[in-house]
C-alpha cells in the first residue's frame, strides 16, 4: 500500500484528487495539509511514502517545503496549475509533475512511476551511506513568532535543544524547527554540521575557535565531543 499525502491551499482541489485516488487500491490517502507549513508537518509525522504537492500556496511554496525535507524524503508528485516551474521540481527529484486538472488517466501514469511500495523505509540504513551532499536539506521551515521563514542551510549557525524544543540560529534571528536535536541530526550533512553536545549542533563554517563561536554567544563542548570536534576542523 502507498500511503499519501495530499496538499493544496484549495480544498475543491484536494477533494477531487482524493476522489480520483479513491480508484486506486494501491493508494491510501493518509492526511491533508492547506499549506506549505502545516504540509511540512504533516510529512514529519504522517511519514507518508508520496506527496501530492501543489506549488504556489500561502507562506512557503510548494517548492520549498521540498527543498526542505531531508534525503531520505517522500516521493513528490508535484500537482500546479503553472507548467514554468517544472525544472525546479524535477531539480528536487519529483518523481511526476502534473498540470491541473489531473485527469484519471494522467495520475494513473504518475501512480506506475512510483516505487516499489515501502522502499523508502526499507531503505533508509542502505542508502543514508551513500548520500550526496545536494541530497541533504538545503533549507529549513523554522517558525518565528506566528509565521515561518524559509532558513538555507549555509545561513544556519546552530541548532540548540531548549526545554524539549529546537532553535535554530542564524546571524539575525532565533527561530524554532520541528525535530527534536537527535531526528535532525540524522538528517544533516555531516561535512557542515557536528553535534558538540547534547544541547548543542554547530555549523562548522561558523566555528572561529576551537570553543565554537556563533554570533558572539560562547558554546560549551561537550569533553567526550572535543577531540572529535578538533579532528573535523583539521585543528593540530
Amino acid at each position: 500500500m502507498v500511503r499519501a499525502l495530499l496538499v493544496d491551499d484549495e480544498q475543491p482541489a484536494r477533494e477531487r484528487l482524493r476522489r480520483l485516488l479513491a480508484a486506486f487500491d494501491e493508494v491510501e490517502v493518509v492526511g491533508e495539509a492547506e499549506d506549505g507549513e502545516h504540509a511540512f508537518e504533516q510529512i514529519l509525522a504522517l511519514t507518508p511514502d508520496v506527496v501530492f504537492l501543489d506549488i504556489q500556496m500561502p507562506g512557503c511554496s510548494g517548492l520549498d517545503v521540498a527543498a526542505s525535507l531531508p534525503a531520505l524524503r517522500p516521493k513528490l508528485v508535484f500537482c500546479t496549475a503553472f507548467d514554468q516551474h517544472a525544472v525546479d521540481a524535477f531539480e528536487l527529484q519529483a518523481v511526476d509533475y502534473l498540470l491541473k486538472p489531473v485527469t484519471r488517466a494522467r495520475l494513473a501514469e504518475a501512480i506506475r512511476r512510483l516505487p516499489v511500495h515501502g522502499r523508502r523505509r526499507d531503505a533508509v540504513s542502505s542508502e543514508a551511506s551513500g548520500r550526496t551532499r545536494s541530497e541533504y536539506p538545503a533549507r529549513f521551515l523554522a517558525k518565528h513568532g506566528a509565521r515561518y521563514q524559509v532558513v538555507p542551510a549555509r545561513a544556519v549557525l546552530l541548532f540548540a535543544s531548549e526545554g524539549g524544543l529546537t532553535q535554530l540560529r542564524t546571524a539575525e534571528r532565533r527561530s524554532w524547527i520541528q525535530p527534536r536535536l537527535s531526528e535532525l541530526e540524522a538528517r544533516l550533512d555531516p561535512a557542515r554540521f557536528f553535534r558538540i553536545s547534547r544541547a548543542a549542533i554547530v555549523n562548522l563554517d561558523a566555528v572561529r575557535e576551537v570553543a565554537p563561536l556563533s554570533n558572539g554567544d560562547r558554546i560549551a563542548v561537550s569533553r567526550r565531543r572535543f577531540k572529535a570536534l578538533v579532528d573535523r576542523l583539521g585543528v593540530s
